[in-house]
This record gives structure tokens, C-alpha cells and sequence, in this order.
């Protein structure tokens, strides 16, 4: 009898693996999907939503289970994904849609932000900054000439850069009171009077978590910022706007360009390539799911998508600005 040799035998246990399509491959599996924040949020109601609908779009069908990963903005979900999480296809996740650019503009930072398996942003967005209607600050003039206390999560969370963005390329008097978990959490901290109100919050988050507000008239939108208005907000002031300065409006548009990945979801770095494809492809069939489309309105969701593939083209721009532009803009959302 012909004995094979070691080589031959690994060459055949081998062969199986090679030859597993990305059907086999998510038979019967389940996927995470780490979300950076708490329930109950923007980036959780988008999440979830997301989470219902992407598996059957997905080979081999497998089973989105949400996974709650709150903590320093976000960050802490985009280094699990990052560096911790499976390369295999069987974790994504959201994270704070400045997370992407976060490495470029502060020293320490643990990931490139250009290396995530980029799979697509459900919508594009313009970023508020919001007071409770019982307090003084009731419009821009107000927020950048009288003291004004926000509440923040974290250095890497939208509420904390935004905040201290406005500090400092604008004056504005902020305390920034940081800690919380993500912006519901400071929502009900400003209703109950704890803090003013707070930046970085969606417009889309206010039209479908909070549509009471508007109704009721107890929020004060006080800014847009974004690379274009929006009708909704009437003749609130975009903040590109708000100033005519060549070197604040350089330090401007590099923060605001997230806005433009305002729902971002990624995979890890080196995932393999067939199931990047699927993830990518899922996510696009998906954002054209009539059923998904159906609930999406029913819940208020924005959905203007942006690509994988248009994500790692914006930031492969963003992470080639010149340093000196760079420094000011990290100089500005961080001190």
C-alpha cells in the first residue's frame, strides 16, 4: 500500500479550507456586531436596525447579534475591533463617526483609521450643538459670549471634540463636563437641568429619538456643522459660515469631513478578502431592502448610504493633509 508523505497529508487538510466558500463559511455562524455606545442612543437605533436586515443579504445567512461595547466615546469598541476582535468575517461593528480620523489627530493612537474593513455608513449628517429651552443660551451668539456648561463622554466622543473645537477656534466659555456614557445618558442629564445641552449630536438623532423636543419646542438648536445646510434647520447658521478666517476654516473642514461617514461600520483589519466582498456587498443590498427601506421610515432613519469603498477614499484624502493643518486641527479638539 502507497504511504503519503507529511507534506501530501497537510496538502489535504489543507485543500478543505482553501476550497470553503463564503456560504459554508457563515452557515449556521453568528456575527457580532459591536456597537460603541449604550442602548438607546443614534448609533445603537441605527445599529440594531442594520443588525435585523443585513444577514439575509449576507451568504450562508448568518445571525446578527448586537453587542453593547460603551466607553471612552467609542473607542473602546474601535480598538476591540481593531486589534482584539476576530479577522475571520464574524465580528463588525459602529463607532463614532470621528473615530476614523481620530488617529490623525492625536498622538498616541492605537490603530490607522485607513486599515478597518471598511463595509459602508448608512447616511451622511450635520452635527448640533443643543441647549434645554429653560436655559440663557438660546442661539450661537449666546453660546459663544455666555458661560455655557456640556456634557461629554470622552476625548475621542463627538460631544468632547465638538465642544472643545468651539472653544477654541471660536472662544466660546465651555465647561465640558465629561464621564457620561454616550448622549443619552447626557440627554437626561441636561432635562434634568445637570448640564445645558451638548454638541455633536445628530440632527438625524434628534428627528428620531427625540421628535418630542422639536415638537414641544424644548431644544435649542443653535448650529449646524457640516459641509452644507440643511432645510430642516431653517436659518440656523452653518458654522462654515461663522467665520472667514483661511486658517480656522482648514481645522473646520478636516473635523467636519466624518460628517460625511455619519453611520460608519467596519470589520478588522485583514479579514479575508471573499468575505470583506460579501460583508461590503451585503450592506449595499441591504441599503436597498424595500423592508429595510419600510422600517427606516417608519423609524425616522435617515438613509443616504456611502459606500465602503467611497469611506476608504475620503480618508485616504483626510490622512493626506499637510502636517502643519493637521497639528491645528488636533491642537483644537484637544486641550
Amino acid at each position: 500500500m502507497r504511504t503519503l508523505t507529511a507534506a501530501a497529508c497537510l496538502l489535504l487538510v489543507a485543500l478543505p479550507a482553501q476550497a470553503q466558500s463564503v456560504e459554508d463559511f457563515y452557515k449556521g455562524k453568528s456575527i457580532n456586531l459591536v456597537i460603541g455606545f449604550s442602548v438607546g442612543g443614534g448609533y445603537d437605533l441605527y445599529a440594531r436596525h442594520l443588525g435585523r436586515h443585513i444577514g439575509k443579504h449576507i451568504p450562508g445567512n448568518p445571525t446578527i447579534v448586537p453587542q453593547n461595547m460603551a466607553g471612552a466615546g467609542s473607542l473602546r469598541a474601535a480598538n476591540f475591533l481593531y486589534s482584539a476582535a476576530p479577522k475571520d468575517g464574524t465580528a463588525f461593528g459602529t463607532f463614532a463617526r470621528t473615530t476614523g480620523i481620530n488617529p490623525l489627530l492625536e498622538s498616541g493612537a492605537t490603530f490607522d483609521g485607513t486599515k478597518f474593513s471598511w463595509i459602508g455608513s448608512v447616511t451622511d449628517d450635520v452635527s448640533t450643538c443643543i441647549t434645554w429651552h429653560t436655559t440663557a443660551i438660546k442661539t450661537w451668539q449666546d453660546f459663544t459670549t455666555k458661560p455655557v456648561t456640556l456634557g461629554g463622554q470622552g476625548p475621542s466622543s463627538e460631544p468632547d471634540i465638538f465642544a472643545r473645537l468651539y472653544k477654541n477656534v471660536f472662544g466660546a466659555p465651555i465647561k465640558l463636563v465629561a464621564g457620561y456614557p454616550g448622549t443619552n445618558e447626557i440627554t437626561l442629564a441636561m432635562e434634568r437641568g445637570e448640564v445645558d445641552g451638548l454638541c455633536g449630536l445628530s440632527w438625524s438623532t434628534i428627528k428620531t429619538r427625540h421628535a418630542k423636543w422639536l415638537a414641544e419646542k424644548r431644544i435649542n438648536v443653535l448650529v449646524q456643522s457640516s459641509f452644507k445646510k440643511v432645510a430642516d434647520l431653517g436659518d440656523v447658521p452653518l458654522v462654515l459660515d461663522l467665520t472667514k478666517d483661511a486658517e480656522k476654516l482648514q481645522i473646520l473642514k478636516l473635523i467636519l469631513a466624518a460628517q460625511e461617514m455619519a453611520r460608519p461600520f467596519a470589520a478588522p483589519p485583514g479579514i479575508p478578502a471573499d468575505r470583506k466582498a460579501a460583508l461590503v456587498a451585503a450592506f449595499d443590498k441591504t441599503m436597498k431592502d424595500p423592508e429595510y427601506l419600510a422600517e427606516a421610515q417608519k423609524a425616522r432613519i435617515e438613509v443616504n448610504p456611502v459606500s465602503g469603498p467611497a469611506i476608504d477614499k475620503l480618508l485616504a484624502e483626510l490622512y493626506a493633509t499637510p502636517k502643519d493643518v493637521v497639528k491645528k486641527a488636533s491642537e483644537a479638539i484637544t486641550k
